[in-house]
């Protein structure tokens, strides 16, 4: 009698043979210090962005709209501050939604301390980006041009940080992530892509807010929309994949004593 046995093996990025698929893969000792690092430049900023001073009325009332660039110039408007508190409840609705969501499936809620880890990597890369952008840039706001709006709102130190839109840029990172673990957890789901169109929804959503508050200029929003949505998408996705895939490829440093570098090898197979 002659028995034949057949056995297929398949190593890919995220699938093991009779084990949890492994979907994400953490590197404490490089994940841990962008983390902190970030998060601590984020800390730091915060606290100096809104510390600004105020603006003189002299400073205000030499402020030119021609000095606008002409794509930005149309979104000059009176300060609506009923607009601006309420783009206030989805942007902090935002910040849990990610958390909410790894308990609805079963393979995210068994992952839920790696994939609260990962979210919280990628909000603090983004948090570094967008404070760092209000901490070096001072740009008034668009209500600061209107004679609409009254001038100790115009004067307020708030209005040197229109540079750039941290509600759309949170909105964005927060709802795309969701999106990018979804579609890594669920890569044959037909309906994936319902993710990424919600997500981009819910940014524009809150970009319009902010531009109907006379908050940000366009390019404030457009610039946190695009920031937001890549923090998003390629924080999971550099964890989800090798940045370099053959394992016959190779790079190590060398020193020669007058020369250091790095020596790139390739195995060749038989």
């Amino acid at each position: 009698m002659v028995s034949i046995f057949c056995c297929h093996s398949s190593y890919g990025k995220d699938t093991l043979v009779n084990e949890k698929r492994i979907v994400y893969k953490l590197k404490p000792a490089v994940d841990i210090p962008i983390t902190v690092g970030c998060a601590a430049w984020c800390g730091y900023t915060l606290t100096q962005i809104y510390t600004k001073g105020p603006s003189t009325q002299e400073q205000i009332l030499n402020l030119n709209i021609s000095s606008i660039d002409p794509l930005d110039r149309w979104a000059v408007r009176p300060y609506n501050a009923q607009i601006d508190k309420l783009s206030y409840y989805p942007f902090y609705a935002s910040f849990p939604l990610p958390l909410v969501f790894f308990l609805t499936g079963k393979d995210t809620r068994s992952d839920f301390l790696k994939l609260g880890f990962l979210y919280m990597e990628t909000m603090s890369i983004t948090g570094l980006l967008g404070s760092s952008g209000t901490f070096f840039v001072n740009q008034y706001r668009p209500y600061a041009y209107s004679p609409g709006t009254s001038m100790d709102q115009r004067m307020i130190q708030n209005a040197k940080n229109s540079f750039f839109c941290g509600h759309v840029e949170v909105m964005a990172t927060s709802t795309f992530f969701i999106s990018e673990v979804y579609a890594n957890y669920h890569p044959e789901s037909k309906i994936k892509w319902l993710f990424f169109v919600l997500s981009g929804a819910a940014t524009a959503g809150l970009g319009y807010m902010r531009l109907d508050a006379g908050m940000h200029f366009p390019s404030d929003i457009l610039l946190g929309a695009v920031i937001g949505a890549s923090s998003g998408i390629l924080v999971p996705y550099f964890h989800n994949h090798k940045i370099i895939k053959n394992s016959s490829l190779s790079l190590n440093p060398f020193s020669s004593g007058t020369a250091q570098g790095l020596s790139m090898t390739y195995a060749f197979n038989k």
